[in-house]
């Protein structure tokens, strides 16, 4: 992370992270495009640029925070509040989050991914390269918003503020790149201070420009469209008109006429969305008359215009002269006029239904335009359309939005709220990301069959390093008490450890980045969404995740799925995967093993299950060996590794053996920490693993640690991908994977002591059978007078353990034994509370 450097009063300029003068600003535009080529090497990883913004928009909703110490001198005065308002509301991660999904369809959209997994195509959306941007005066947010929209699109942004501008922007993005700890941002960004007039500087800053955006009207537009180099597109943000459209039905409304006020008054229609004429559905002349004398006395009874938003000596003279014409064509039946006598506000009725601009400040037209002819009226204008404010009924709203959106016009809202708009609306018909970007496109052979996205075989992601402390599950949990609403949209349960449920929540944004993630996993370890029949014989119910997660995989890469669920009727299972045709099994190893061996003769007699795909646990090597030899399996690999408090973080490869998996590099860093201190354990020794999500909305799951052993692996996979590795080495602590449920080693010993009067150690083991685990509790028999009472208290008590062997995925014990013979640590003597004898 950098700092944002002071500069001198003389430093109007921001240069890739530092302030300058003219002569230094006019030397480096004599190079921009060697500049430009050098910065489109360094990778914008789209997750940094959005940490960036989300920091920045945290710290300018804090009053109290340096930034607005900092930025105070370049505000404009007396909206200082307002406009950082509104800068960090559009830099939230939110925000931009869901423009990136609206705009380019993704939260990674650069990434050359497999639109269909069943083509090796792989599509993204590129920057265009640079993007020049000529902001208007007097509009503080516009410039730096407009650069921070070009980022997104991962350009080189170059950007010319007015002479007489504040160095707001300039400030705004220093602060923004300082908050990129790669560099990339502030190696995307100049902004450049200067006027008009000085036609070489702009020149120079359209020459090397893939694309430019100009705010203005058509003088404005023009002046910068004549340095456009041919092939250069020219985005044009310039002025539009709108106007309202009221029914007979709306117009005789009271309140539709103080909504129709509210429109016009509101920044004193110098917002291209303020009504410059109102419609009326009809052809009446008379109706249109009484109505503009209706609406003026509505005009009349609102507050007067602000001092500071009066109109200046030339717009007085244009208020003037517009009202003076439309009074003389009083005397041939044309127009009525109704003013204020200070001349604050007018309303002007004229018979002909061509659209006309106002002279704006409280000036407005009403015209006839039966609905008939709306098309024919508008169409010729669509150049300069924006918003239709309407006011009428069901029906009329669904016909008249038809029409005005096929005469020109960009949005059609209610009455009332024309100014009024939406996270992720398009701006003048079109999406600004797609208008500074590229669709790209890659055709591979065959080779790129377990290729899910094209990058991983050509750099690293590269995310922001984690930061804060350690989270286990119980402070993530309190965290999840707290996500607000929006945020909280599906509901999983996650195996707590206590007596209550714990509960992992997603927004559906996250959940559908998390499923393409792991799908593109499932890709890389083979599976094949072109013929693969797979009959997903997850668990399903209780709120758990596995079943639906997998589905949802499966539906992202179109193939073909059973969703049968595992059961207890085995035969049932086993008829039903032969009948169809299934070649593909996903499961918990448990179940799988159950089904396979109770429905052996006919499964082996069918000889169709090629492939298995678990999650949850894991398969012994034996138990892989018996899989291949007795059933003829030809692949039996993990799914994914993951919680459902992180959701995926891992995945195998063709290349993968064992417990090893690459992390999903794009939604997660990953720790390696000592099992005694948090500290990084040294290379390819075995720590806890710690994880960093970054592409959760509303939730902070930072450095959580997920209760797993792990060790990295050095070098690069051989599959081609440079996703990091690592290889699972068992859980932490006390807390065991058995029959697909998290156990407690602390709450067997709970409920032994609560419910169970017992008071002496207590050890657990495990053990792998052929149909089912074993889980044997061991207890000092000196202690333990009735072992079978016992287990009925643990049965009883624990409903995790009671589900686990009633759906006979688990055999439960208890043993009395001496307390000598119970497993201690050769070391300290400590007792073992967890001896897992799996393979």
């Amino acid at each position: 992370m950098t700092t944002v450097q002071p500069h001198r009063a003389d430093a109007h300029h921001y240069w890739q992270g530092a302030f300058i003068d003219d002569e230094e600003a006019g030397r480096r535009l004599a190079d921009l495009a060697g500049t430009v080529e050098d910065a489109l090497g360094t990778p914008l990883e789209t997750e940094a640029l959005l940490g960036a913004c989300d920091a920045l928009a945290t710290a300018l909703a804090d009053p109290v925070h340096p930034v607005h110490a900092r930025l105070a001198p370049h505000l404009p005065e007396g909206e200082g509040a307002a406009v950082l308002a509104e800068i960090a509301g559009a830099l939230s991660r939110r925000e931009l989050t869901r423009k990136l999904r609206r705009e380019l369809g993704g939260a990674a959209p650069h990434r050359l991914n497999r639109p269909d997994a069943r083509e090796t195509v792989y599509e993204a959306w590129a920057p265009v390269g640079l993007v020049a941007h000529i902001a208007p005066g007097n509009a503080a947010t516009v410039a730096p918003l407009g650069v921070v929209e070009g980022l997104l699109a991962g350009n080189v942004n170059v950007l010319k503020t007015s002479g007489g501008d504040t160095l707001l922007a300039q400030h705004l993005l220093a602060e923004l790149a300082a908050l990129d700890p790669s560099g990339a941002v502030a190696a995307r960004v100049i902004v450049l201070r200067f006027p008009s007039a000085r036609q070489e500087w702009l020149r120079l800053m359209c020459a090397p420009a893939d694309a430019v955006a100009v705010w203005g009207g058509e003088r404005a537009v023009e002046g910068v469209a004549a340095h456009v180099p041919p092939g250069c597109r020219l985005v044009e943000w310039g002025h539009r008109i709108s106007f309202a459209y009221l029914t007979r039905e709306a117009w005789g409304d009271a309140g539709t006429l103080e909504s129709l006020a509210d429109d016009v008054c509101l920044y004193e229609q110098q917002a291209c969305a303020s009504p410059q004429v109102v419609y009326l559905d009809t052809e009446d002349d008379a109706e249109l008359f009484a109505f503009a004398e209706r609406f003026a006395a509505v005009l009349a009874a609102r507050e007067p215009t602000p001092a500071d938003h009066a109109p200046d000596l030339a717009e007085e003279a244009e208020l003037s002269t517009t009202e003076l014409l439309a009074r003389l064509e009083e005397h041939l039946g044309l127009t009525r006029v109704f003013a204020a006598p200070d001349g604050s506000w007018r309303v002007m009725a004229d018979t002909r239904p061509a659209l006309t601009a106002s002279p704006l400040h409280r000036s407005v037209w009403v015209k006839p335009l039966p609905r008939k002819r709306l098309i024919g009226t508008l169409r010729p204008m669509r150049r300069y359309l924006q918003t239709m404010g309407l006011a009428g009924g069901r029906g009329d709203v669904a016909e008249l939005s038809r029409l005005a959106l096929a005469a020109g016009v960009t949005r059609v809202t209610p009455l009332g709220s024309m100014h009024a708009s939406y996270s992720g609306e398009p701006h003048d018909g079109v999406y600004a990301l797609q208008r500074y970007s590229r669709r790209v496109a890659v055709r591979a052979d065959e080779r790129f069959a377990t290729t899910a996205c094209l990058d991983d075989l050509a750099r690293p992601v590269v995310l922001p390093p984690p930061s804060g402390p350690l989270v286990g599950k119980e402070e993530a949990q309190e965290r999840g008490r707290h996500v607000s609403r929006e945020d909280a949209e599906l509901y999983f349960r996650s195996g707590g450890t206590t007596g209550l449920p714990a509960l992992s929540l997603f927004s559906y944004d996250d959940y559908d980045t998390q499923m393409h993630a792991a799908a593109r996993g499932l890709l890389a370890a083979g599976y094949d969404p072109v013929r693969d029949r797979t009959a997903n014989l997850f668990y399903c119910g209780g709120m758990y995740g596995s079943f639906i997660s997998f589905f949802s995989i499966l539906e992202r890469l179109g193939g073909v799925q059973l969703p049968l669920a595992a059961g207890p009727d085995h035969r049932a299972t086993a008829e039903a995967l032969i009948a169809h045709r299934a070649d593909t099994l996903f499961g918990m190893p448990s179940y799988l093993w159950q089904l396979l061996h109770d429905q052996a003769d006919a499964l082996r007699s069918y000889g169709g299950i090629r492939k298995i795909f678990y999650g949850g646990e894991h398969f012994t090597d034996a138990q892989r060996r018996t899989l291949r030899e007795t059933f003829g399996v030809d692949v039996v690999r993990s799914l994914t590794y993951g919680s459902t408090d992180l959701g995926p973080l891992g995945y195998q490869c063709t290349e993968s053996t064992g417990g090893v998996h690459h992390l999903h590099a794009d939604l997660h860093t990953m720790e390696i920490l000592a099992l005694d201190s948090d500290r990084p354990v040294p290379p390819g020794e075995t720590g806890r693993l710690v994880f960093s999500t970054h592409a959760r909305r509303g939730q902070d799951l930072g450095r959580y640690v997920i209760g797993d052993l792990g060790r990295a692996v050095p070098g690069r996979c051989p599959c081609g991908s440079h996703a990091p590795r690592f290889e699972l080495r068992g859980r932490l602590g006390d807390v065991m994977r058995v029959a697909t449920y998290f156990l407690d080693h602390r709450r067997f010993v709970t409920l032994a002591g609560e419910e169970g009067g017992y008071r002496g150690e207590l050890q657990i083991v495990l053990a792998g059978q052929d149909a089912r685990e074993r889980l044997t509790v061991r207890v000092e028999r000196s202690c333990a007078p009735d072992p079978e009472g016992l287990r009925a208290v643990l049965l009883s008590g624990y409903p995790e353990l009671r589900t686990a062997v009633e759906e006979r995925l688990l055999d439960l014990s208890v043993e009395a034994v001496d307390g000598a013979a119970l497993d201690r640590s050769p070391r300290s003597g400590k007792l073992r509370s967890v001896v897992d004898t799996r393979g």
